[in-house]
């Protein structure tokens, strides 16, 4: 499954892994039931799944305002991603 995600552009120019580094392998093992696993890739995986749920929701439910369900996660999984981020290859590189 490996050969068909995109590769990350900042890992192959700079590499360094950017905040986003592991989202698709992490979808994949979502996908797959190992959410342990899942959550060591990517530690934002299950909010950046409820932010996009939320977006599309958006879209198709005119009737109600996700704004700012969509503002909260969006806070909450850039949070994770930094935090994760600064983690991973600052703390321990």
């Amino acid at each position: 499954m490996e050969k068909y995600m995109f590769p990350c552009l900042s890992k192959s120019l700079f590499g360094m892994e950017c905040l986003g580094c592991g989202t698709q392998r992490a979808f994949i093992l979502v996908l797959t039931g190992d959410f342990g696993a899942a959550f060591k890739m990517f530690p934002a995986i299950y909010t950046t799944l409820f932010l996009f749920l939320f977006i599309i929701l958006n879209f198709i439910d005119r009737a109600r305002n996700y704004h700012k369900l969509i503002v909260s996660f969006a806070i909450v999984n850039a949070t994770i991603m930094i935090i994760s981020y600064i983690y991973k290859n600052i703390l321990f590189n």
